[in-house]
Order: C-alpha cells, then sequence, then structure tokens
C-alpha cells in the first residue's frame, strides 16, 4: 500500500476506534491508547502489518545482519528503526510506528539510493535492538581507541618527533616567541610562532607527522592522547637547555585535525619591573604614587595581548613584601610568585571570581588582584573590598581609561559606587620597537637580532585617568565618555595618540607600527 494511502486509513481506523482522540496527530493516540492501556504494544503491531499488509513477525526468530559500512546506527536511533534485510535498491527495516516513514523514505533515497520495506515490532522490544547495537558499538570503539592510543604513544615517542618538538621550542625560545601555534592544513602543518605580537611560520612538516606531534605535546602536558574531538587544556614544565620553560597547552578541533596553542611562560625573559614597561617618566611617577595608596580599585584595560598582566605583575612585585598579605584569583594563574596567595579559577567546582573573591575578603588580604572584572557581582564583590580597607587591582577589555567607567556603570554597578571606589585607569596597548642593531633598515643580510623583521622587543604606550573631584562629579551625573575624556585631558591626562606620538618622535617606534597597535582608537 502507498505510504500516504495508509497513514490516512490508520488516521481513519483510529477516529473510528477512538473517537475522544479524533483530530490528534497519530503519534499522540499511538502514546495514549498505550499509556491508557486501551491498546497493547503486540495489538498495535498486529493493526499496522495488517494496514500495510506485511507479515508480523516472531521477535525470538529476528536475527539482525551485519550492519553496512555506509550506514550509521546515528541514524538509525535518531529515526527509530534497524535495517533487517537489504540488497542494493531495497532496505528492509524495522520500525515501531508508521509516523516517521516518510522521513525514513526520503533521508534513504537521497543518501542511500534505496527504497524501504517495512515490518513491525514493538517497541519496547526496537529499543532493546538499538541498545544492544549501541553497546557494541561503543565496545568497539574502546577497542579501537586503545589500539589508537597504544598506536599515538609509540609514535609520540620516536626519536624524530622528540627531536622534531623539541627543535619547534627551541626555536622559539631563541626568537624571543610568547606563543607556538601549530595547525594541520589541508597539505602541510604550519608551525608559527608570536614574536612581539605578531605571527611567523617557523616551519612546515609534512601532514602525516601531525598525529605524532599532537600525541608528542599531549604526553607532555597530561592531556588524552586519544581525544581529538574535544577542545582539551593542560600545563607542563620542560627543559630547554638549561631553562626551564612552563607551558600552557591549549588544543581545539577544526575541519582539518586539531589547532595546537601553546603559551610559553619563561619567567626568566619577563620582568616584572614598572620601570622596564615604557612609560615616560610623567606617568612612571603618577603610577607609582597611585598604587601606594591604601585601598581603592585600580585598574589596566586594553585588549587580549596589550601586556596587562605583565603590569598587574610589576605592580604586585614592587607591592610584594612581608608585612602585607597580597591574594590573586586568575583564569589561570600564568605565573607563580613567591610571597603570593595564588588562587586559580575553576567553574567546574564552583570558584569563579566571584565566589573566589567573597572568600578572599574573609582572608585578611591588604591586596587583592583580580585577573578580570567580568560581570557585575564580581564588580560589586571588587568595589565592596575596596570601600572597606583592600586595594583591588584588576583588568577590564576597553579602548581607552575612560570606557571603563562606562564599562562598569554598564554593568549595572551604580554611579556613586564607581565613583567612590576607583582611584585610576591605566589604558595601554603593546608597540613593537625599532631593531637597535638594523634600525629597522632592510640589509643585503638578515639581521640575526631581528631576524629580518626590522623590530626586537615592544614596549608600552599608555594613558592613565586619575579619578579627580571633577571626573567622580561628571560620573556621578552620568557624564559621557567623550566628557570624561575632556575633563581628564584638561588636567593632563595624556591620551594613548599622544604617548604613541612621543614614541615615535623618539625613535623608539615607527608610525606604521603605531598605527597597527592602535587602528581601534
Amino acid at each position: 500500500m502507498d505510504l500516504n494511502a495508509a497513514l490516512a486509513k490508520i488516521s481513519e481506523e483510529f477516529a473510528r476506534m477512538f473517537p475522544e482522540y479524533a483530530g490528534l496527530p497519530v503519534r499522540d493516540i499511538e502514546r495514549k491508547i498505550i499509556a491508557e492501556g486501551k491498546y497493547s504494544e503486540a495489538a498495535l503491531v498486529e493493526f499496522y502489518s495488517g494496514i500495510f499488509g506485511v507479515p508480523v513477525l516472531e521477535e525470538d526468530d529476528i536475527v539482525l545482519p551485519e550492519m553496512r559500512e555506509d550506514f550509521s546506527l546515528a541514524f538509525f536511533n535518531a529515526h527509530d528503526c534497524i535495517a533487517l534485510e537489504f540488497d542494493e535498491d531495497v532496505v528492509t527495516l524495522l520500525v515501531a510506528s508508521p509516523c516517521t516513514l516518510g522521513n525514513i523514505a526520503f533521508q534513504m533515497k537521497r543518501v542511500w539510493k534505496c527504497d524501504i520495506a517495512v515490518r513491525f515490532v514493538r517497541r519496547p522490544f526496537l529499543e532493546r535492538l538499538l541498545s544492544k547495537l549501541q553497546n557494541e558499538e561503543d565496545e568497539q570503539e574502546e577497542e579501537n581507541s586503545a589500539e589508537d592510543e597504544n598506536t599515538l604513544r609509540t609514535l609520540a615517542g620516536e626519536a624524530r618527533i622528540v627531536r622534531l618538538v623539541n627543535d619547534i621550542f627551541t626555536r622559539a625560545l631563541e626568537l624571543g616567541a610568547s606563543d607556538i601555534h601549530i595547525e594541520p592544513g589541508e597539505e602541510a602543518v604550519s608551525v608559527r610562532c608570536r614574536v612581539d605580537g605578531v605571527l611567523t611560520e617557523i616551519i612546515s612538516v609534512p601532514l602525516n607527522q601531525f598525529p605524532a606531534i599532537a600525541s608528542r605535546i599531549k604526553l607532555l602536558g597530561g592531556l588524552n592522547i586519544a581525544e581529538s574531538r574535544l577542545p582539551q587544556d593542560g600545563r607542563t614544565n620542560v627543559s630547554i637547555g638549561r631553562l626551564q620553560l612552563d607551558m600552557r597547552i591549549s588544543t581545539i578541533p577544526i575541519l582539518t585535525g586539531e589547532s595546537i596553542v601553546l603559551r610559553l611562560l619563561n619567567k626568566e625573559s619577563v620582568r616584572f619591573d614598572l620601570a622596564q614597561l615604557g612609560m615616560s617618566e610623567a606617568h612612571l611617577k603618577q603610577f607609582e604614587k597611585l598604587i601606594r595608596i591604601p585601598h581603592g580599585i585600580i585598574l589596566v584595560v586594553g585588549p587580549t595581548g596589550s601586556g596587562k598582566t605583565t603590569t598587574l605583575y610589576s605592580v604586585i612585585n614592587q607591592l610584594n613584601d612581608a608585612r602585607k598579605k597580597i591574594i590573586t584569583i586568575e583564569d589561570p594563574v600564568e605565573y607563580r610568585t613567591p610571597g603570593l596567595c595564588q588562587v586559580q579559577v575553576n567553574p567546574k567546582v564552583g570558584v569563579t571570581f566571584a565566589a573566589g573573591l567573597r572568600s578572599i575578603v574573609r582572608q585578611d588580604p591588604d591586596i587583592i588582584l583580580v585577573g578580570e572584572i567580568r560581570d557585575k557581582e564580581t564588580a560589586d564583590i571588587a568595589i565592596n573590598a575596596a570601600l572597606t580597607g583592600h586595594l583591588v587591582l584588576s583588568t577590564l577589555h576597553t579602548n581607552d581609561a575612560v570606557g571603563a567607567v562606562t564599562r562598569l556603570l554598564d554593568m549595572g554597578v551604580e554611579n556613586f559606587l564607581v565613583s567612590s571606589a576607583l582611584f585610576g585607569v591605566l589604558s595601554q596597548r603593546l608597540v613593537r620597537k625599532i631593531c637597535p642593531v638594523c634600525h629597522g633598515k632592510k640589509q643585503a643580510v638578515k639581521c640575526r637580532k631581528c631576524n629580518g623583521t626590522g623590530f626586537k622587543g615592544r614596549s608600552g604606550i599608555f594613558e592613565l585617568l586619575i579619578l579627580n573631584d571633577d571626573i567622580r562629579n561628571a560620573v556621578n551625573r552620568n557624564a559621557s565618555s567623550s566628557e570624561l575624556e575632556k575633563i581628564a585631558v584638561s588636567h593632563g591626562m595624556i591620551t594613548l595618540a599622544e604617548d604613541g606620538a612621543a614614541k615615535v618622535a623618539a625613535g623608539v617606534t615607527t608610525q606604521d607600527e603605531l598605527n597597527r597597535s592602535t587602528a581601534e582608537l
């Protein structure tokens, strides 16, 4: 019988047998008559088999064939059916209901170019068969995964792969890189390093080496080497020559495999010294005075990669002594520092910035470093801490210093609380410094100092907003960002653009580099 004609006949018969459910879809009537005991599963099988003119099968006699390789158990689970027999043109399916047959027939024709025939079985029996097949598939996947993991461990331990990965680390250190990006493409694996904020490819390796390289890095970071479908994060220490390199490892699945990024945290190459950040004498003097306040909030703002964490740690390094209790809450803890109580955010166990900060306040700290203020709850707790005798240091993602004020207000913090608790905002960017050897000039022989880029190292450019009575009054009356900036400039604030122009004039960087760094301003 034609499918549409069969469904029409079923609806007609249901309307006759169960007039109380007239007008309901067949699927809903099925559920009601079974749940209310008006019809049994076995009787429903006989009813559907009769309408379709197909035999009723004995469940004990049903033997499923081995699934075709091009068929998917996920498809059968999604459509509540199982293949009973198949040839090149027709697949016979076990189903419990005709309601999804239209979609099943369409998908079978579109994907597998075949028609369908049906046999009806009780729904509980069908579900048991599907569960059995799923269990068998899961067991097979576990066996394959174990085999794959052993293979990957073997590949990762090969001498050539160990040497290759160590060579990547060594090159990154020689270049002074902050990150290593390992990305499989369609034909090869690209290995790039971020040097002074800019990515540069250092090596390209054959695509068939990626599984071994990825496995080697995952083993170092304590990650699951057999898992490539889910993101993973880890951390490890490796010895490169005489150096101990602390690395954060992040993987995410991409269309061509996995993207692996390693954040290099080489404490020996990072100096947490305010005087080395590139501040002008005026900025440095003002900022050093600002961080000596006994309580209040000081924010460091800028986009990702603008050096905010380095600045905060430079502040902490200057303030750190045995007379002060300093607690940090970070996501993640990048630099482990003696003398600090450092807390790692872990949302899985309820340690968010807000929850952690709430507990930190009860630890009698003098100084609190909050990695980032992301929401109103965290902002409220930080402000309350600042108003009750603590110095709070934190970051925000804003384009300029006055933007930090409007960002807090946008979070829902009251104007009078912002004006009372906030004492200063340092906005910053990083610009590459002109190479001191080649002075940025292209030469016949590539400069070994800067690897031919013309730049070596980075300097900050800064904008320091210090809240005074005029600015506090403007915040209380909800003044716009542009008005706040005008008031700050009238009181001597040097803008990012002005500080950048001064560094170009002093030969620290170039105008093009400044434009690249401040493109969004």
